[in-house]
């Protein structure tokens, strides 16, 4: 590489740097300190432009009976507790095998049919859905799309940095490349995302308490769902934390997150 290339290399690290600390900001329920590049209101476009793909490519949406108006229920008292003046949507989709929910940047919810068999009651779908809204609370969608911008700027300037100091082989080198990708997703990549749907748990469970659900479900859900996620991988290779890891981490913030939400206005039953 031409020293012409190795200062631009120098002088995207700098941009990076400068972006970086341009865009730090702070999830307000936690007071954990993140980076996310994008605008909101960009997030907000992308999750309406892909709601209607996601909602009706594969399953039809149920729009009556007493499951979509426990969803709406829900989601409208979820809303209310996450005190975000978004667009809110919230549809359920008629898929018996899909043991899931999703939450796009935006508010735009949808929740699975199979879904129901495992949560089994309003309060606990209540905190499954918490935890949907706040990843679009937590611009959860936004860190990680920076997160991966700045992985490719750093992998980039390194692959560079080889090719014009490096003393190897092309061949040593793309082995190089392949292990230090391989490296940023097990010890960055997974552990950031588990740190997100940690993060979102918590939030959730906030959620829930104010919006006057019981949050003792919320770990009774998690046993369950490791009951039903028998062939898991292990936590490590995992972008979420093993279920009977969040159903004791719940049981213990509970006490914690009632004793701070005591006292505030909760959403009406």
């Amino acid at each position: 590489m031409t020293p012409a290339r190795a200062a631009r290399c120098v002088a995207l690290l700098a941009v990076l740097a400068v972006l970086g600390l341009a865009a730090c900001s702070t999830v307000a329920e936690t007071g954990r300190r993140r980076i996310a590049w994008l605008p909101e209101s960009y997030m907000s476009e992308l999750g309406a432009a892909a709601y209607d793909e996601a909602t009706s490519a594969k399953y039809p949406v149920i729009q009556s009976g007493p499951d979509h108006a426990m969803v709406q229920r829900i989601g409208k008292r979820i809303a209310e507790a996450s005190r975000k003046d978004y667009a809110w949507e919230f549809r359920l989709l008629d898929a018996k095998d899909e043991v899931n929910a999703f939450c796009l940047p935006g508010g735009k919810v949808a929740v699975y049919t199979g879904l129901l068999k495992v949560t089994q009651n309003e309060d606990a779908l209540a905190c499954v859905m918490g935890h949907e809204v706040a990843h679009a609370i937590a611009e959860h969608g936004n860190e990680r799309i920076t997160q991966g911008l700045i992985q490719n700027g750093v992998l980039s300037i390194t692959d560079a940095a080889l090719q014009t100091w490096g003393k190897m082989s092309d061949s040593s080198r793309e082995s190089t490349m392949e292990a230090l990708g391989l490296a940023s997703q097990l010890g960055a990549i997974l552990p950031f995302s588990r740190e997100h749907e940690s993060e979102a748990d918590e939030i959730g469970l906030r959620y829930m308490i104010r919006a006057g659900y019981d949050p003792y479900e919320a770990p009774k859900l998690w046993e369950r769902m490791a009951a039903n996620s028998k062939d898991r991988p292990p936590e490590f290779l995992s972008t979420h934390p093993d279920p009977e890891n969040r159903a004791a981490r719940l049981e213990q913030l509970i006490p914690k997150l009632l004793a701070e939400e005591k006292g505030k206005r909760m959403v009406p039953r």
